[in-house]
């Protein structure tokens, strides 16, 4: 329960010259976060109440209702746009629009080419823009590009669309990151990502995939495909544009008191929440001179090839296993459940034990790695064994959801925290243009060079994360012998986990 007291001390100026430090009350300071400016122009008698345990837990559930599946719902719909483009390979695209060679492997990876160029704008974007409002837009635009997906008629074509995608989709887990500091408490953090990075788009698609595949149009079901899920991503931009707050503080739903309480929430976070009048290039130099940033990047890099090469070639793999096409189509569902189960697994214990999602992530890999080595050497003839060693391999996707959770948890400071989100999705983004090119033509149906480099990556994921966390570890023992210095108004500055001495980080 806050007492008044913990409430006035969050206002309570800073004294100190640096010029990176000044006074809220002012709101002269370089280093004011919009949550502190709130708290200190808000009336009295909002703070003088202490918030009660039941005024506390209405708030969460209110904030799990509205903000969770907007989040849950978005990350599907830009996922789709990925995973879709197997179900099309299989429904004729690649005959339609006359796909060559490695053509196809191409297609898969120039998304993720767009996506890295604009990683770095869009999150300069996101630094001077409403992120709700940007969420929205780019939502629309990925909506537009499916539907133009339908009109491509060769190679070139494809690759626009594609990499037009990419670039309207790298906002996508910056803005879930953002929005996620600003809501929820960092032991809630794990579980909330594991939902709404679930991957229900493979559920959603195969769905949609098996009922198109049924249809009788003069259209191509791989173009009516991407027509209609096309068609969700623009109704679902108005919702976001109705629904997503820019942050707790505008969120129009809430009142004054419920505003409070939320900061009162993630005051522990001790991250802020945002700060957009400036870049701050010392934070961007703070974060790309940590050794912990390029661990978590080259994490992001390994664990995230074994991501695109099955999304490209998920359903190649499964109707070279003998499986008609429509058959396929379902197959790919459980692939979805099984990815989405196991990150909720992974997280549960990730948010209640103190300081293990470096082992938990790293432990969760070997049973991918397994299922790696039965893809590779289990005999061809061995259909169940092969698809049942397929469907487990999804639970690569845990690990990387409970990594993202490390670098939310971690990184203090606006212009920090956008340049610890570029980084981990530009690895993201070298990881899934990789990923198609270990999976060539040439290697089908059995993929044996595909499937030992996805165990080299994995092997590679599991090394980076123990580093990470023996650093953080680290870290927090020689600030625990230095002794933490507390100053009331650290939780809401936009300043930086380094600056800030009682700051402790979770691995």
């Amino acid at each position: 329960m806050a007492t008044e007291k913990e409430a006035n001390d969050i206002e309570k100026p800073y004294d100190n010259n640096s010029e990176t430090k000044g006074d809220f009350a002012t709101g002269t300071s370089k280093d004011v976060d919009v949550a502190a400016t709130f708290l200190a122009t808000l009336d009295a008698s909002v703070k003088e109440t202490p918030i009660s345990d039941k005024e506390a837990k209405t708030v969460l559930w209110k904030i799990d209702l509205a903000i969770l599946p907007i989040l849950a719902v978005s990350v599907i719909i830009a996922a789709v746009d990925k995973v879709v483009i197997s179900n099309a390979a299989i429904y004729g695209m690649k005959a339609d629009t006359n796909l060559s060679g490695s053509q196809y492997s191409w297609v898969g990876s120039i998304f993720y080419f767009g996506y890295l160029i604009f990683e770095y704008p869009a999150g300069y974007i996101l630094q001077k823009l409403p992120v709700a409002r940007v969420f929205a837009v780019t939502t629309l635009c990925w909506g537009i590009l499916m539907m133009c997906t339908a009109a491509t008629q060769n190679f070139g074509g494809l690759a626009t669309v594609r990499f037009l995608m990419g670039m309207a989709e790298s906002f996508i887990f910056p803005l879930c990151a953002i929005v996620t500091v600003m809501w929820w408490k960092n032991e809630e953090q794990p579980i909330r990502a594991a939902i709404y990075l679930s991957q229900g788009s493979s559920i959603f698609v195969g769905v949609i995939s098996y009922g198109i595949g049924h249809a009788h149009t003069s259209i191509a079901s791989w173009r009516l495909l991407f027509l209609v899920l096309g068609g969700f991503s623009v109704i679902w931009a108005g919702i976001v544009w109705t629904f997503l707050p820019d942050s707790p503080l505008t969120c129009w739903y809430m009142n004054d008191r419920q505003k409070y309480i939320c900061l009162q929430r993630i005051r522990g976070n001790n991250t802020g929440v945002e700060e957009k009048d400036h870049v701050k290039w010392y934070q961007v130099r703070e974060c790309l001179i940590d050794p912990r940033t390029w661990l978590l990047f080259v994490f992001s890099i390994a664990q995230n090839i074994p991501n695109g090469g099955l999304i490209t070639f998920s359903a190649i793999i499964v109707s070279g296993l003998g499986f008609s096409t429509l058959n396929t189509t379902l197959l790919g569902i459980p692939t979805g459940i099984i990815a989405t189960l196991w990150a909720w697994l992974m997280a549960w214990p990730a948010g209640k034990l103190k300081n293990a999602r470096s082992l938990i992530i790293a432990c969760a890999n070997l049973v991918t790695i397994a299922c790696a080595i039965l893809m590779w050497k289990l005999p061809r003839s061995n259909q169940n064994g092969l698809l049942a060693a397929y469907y487990v391999f999804y639970t690569y996707w845990g690990p990387y959801c409970m990594a993202q959770t490390l670098y939310m948890s971690n990184t203090s400071g606006h212009s920090k925290k956008v340049t610890m989100g570029a980084v981990y999705f530009i690895g993201y983004c070298v990881g899934n243009i990789i990923g198609p090119q270990v999976f060539r033509d040439n290697d089908a149906p059995r993929y044996s060079h595909g499937y030992s480099g996805l165990l080299a990556c994995l092997c590679v994921s599991i090394a980076c994360v123990l580093a990470y966390g023996a650093l953080c570890r680290t870290e927090n023992r020689k600030r625990d012998r230095e002794g933490a210095i507390y100053e009331p108004g650290e939780a809401f500055s936009d300043r930086t986990d380094k600056e800030k001495l009682d700051f402790r980080y979770v691995y």
